[in-house]
């Protein structure tokens, strides 16, 4: 990766039209600091606001971000292309997820195409050599009906009930397009790798993909106060034999990939800007593979903030706010090798999701276990951030 990769972040950055703000590590601290973007240069305001999740929790995160003394810590595209492992240097910054404390939650199923897909996985149970002749059963038998339904409105339960009857209904087509959500958590708080870092692929897996997504950062009182972009990288064939296995198919090491930066929302960029986001993916390979596609929240079947409604509410509570992917409609089907065989990843593959509204979130394909480990937890942020005298 190069400074081309983050081309698009550093045009939004330098365009200073984004309240962008993030995490970067600082190895003379020896720990995160929250940051600022100030066109070139990237700014640590963790005087002000020691974590992400306390500058979310602010009545107005931009505002307060952008209002407070902060300290000069570089470049940015200094600092993004110094976000790969394998190229670091160790005595300088690199960025990090922009998040820290919030739980990381997802929204599945909430996309026709990807819904259908969902269905296909079910039914072959894994296996992507049958997958390409049960799509093309399921679309013809339910994808007319399903593409304008609104989930949990008496059209849905009408189609519900005669797919029931004719054998073809589903546990996804029920989170699809019933009357409630497929809301799960797909990591843990602080596990999340930012831009520029490596995203894993669980070796015993043959049949996976990315999933590219906007990410809606959440207070603990339940508003929206920004977004970013995520991958919410997935093992078809794991998810497929079953769906108990979605931990095992959703949650590993590099699996969670969040960023660049999380745009805050203001007079500029809010909730109905969300709406309207398309979001692109591309993927590179060593074998001069490339796979193109992108995903619109126009098409999205349930709201944003109906999603966000169903995460935290009255039941479900979150003290330290949460971020939640709002699900994808791409499912890649084009063939990578043999016929009929759809794609999957390989080792080395560039996978860049971008925005230009929110810049571009790029990462390398690994094994889950030969990705940068997670060492750097709950423990080890309160005591950083105790010994730089930012918490009591």
């Amino acid at each position: 990766m190069t400074e081309h990769d983050h081309a698009q972040t550093i045009e939004l950055a330098r365009s200073g039209s984004a309240a962008l703000v993030g995490r970067v590590f600082r190895p003379d601290v020896g720990g995160p600091s929250v940051v600022r973007i100030e066109k070139e240069r990237v700014i640590d305001i963790t005087a002000t606001f020691p974590t992400m999740r306390d500058l979310c929790e602010c009545d107005a995160p931009a505002a307060a971000a952008f209002g407070c003394v902060g300290e000069d810590v570089g470049d940015i595209a200094e600092l993004l292309t110094n976000s790969q492992p394998c190229a670091r240097d160790p005595k300088r910054p690199h960025v990090l997820a922009p998040i820290d404390l919030q739980a990381i939650k997802a929204a599945g199923v909430t996309f026709v195409a990807s819904m259908l897909e969902r269905v296909i996985e079910e039914r072959v149970r894994g296996d992507a050599d049958a997958a390409a002749g049960v799509r093309e059963r399921i679309v013809a038998a339910v994808g007319e009906r399903i593409s304008n339904l609104r989930p949990g409105s008496p059209e849905a339960e009408r189609l519900k009930q005669a797919l029931i009857e004719a054998g073809a209904w589903s546990q996804y087509l029920e989170v699809g397009i019933g009357p409630d959500a497929e809301i799960f958590t797909k990591a843990q708080p602080l596990s999340a790798v930012g831009t520029g870092a490596e995203v894993g692929i669980h070796p015993a897996s043959s049949w996976n993909n990315p999933e590219p997504e906007v990410v809606l950062v959440v207070s603990s009182k339940g508003s929206v106060v920004g977004a970013t972009l995520g991958n919410d990288v997935n093992l078809r064939d794991v998810e497929g034999r079953s769906a108990l296995l979605l931990s095992k198919a959703k949650d590993n090491n590099g699996s969670c990939a969040i960023g660049p930066f999380v745009r805050l929302f203001d007079e500029r960029f809010t909730i109905d800007s969300v709406r309207r986001l398309d979001v692109s993916l591309d993927v590179r390979g060593g074998d001069a593979f490339q796979l193109s596609g992108f995903s619109s929240l126009q098409q999205i079947s349930r709201d944003p903030e109906d999603l966000v409604a169903q995460a935290i509410n009255a039941h479900h509570a979150y003290p330290d706010g949460l971020v939640l992917f709002l699900g994808t409609m791409f499912a890649p089907t084009k063939d990578r090798g043999e016929d009929g065989k759809g794609f999957t990843h390989k080792r080395g593959d560039v996978v860049t999701i971008s925005a230009p509204e929110l810049g571009a979130l790029v990462n390398r394909v690994a094994p889950t276990n030969e990705v940068e480990p997670w060492t750097f937890g709950l423990r080890d942020l309160m005591g950083n951030l105790a010994t730089r005298g930012l918490i009591g």
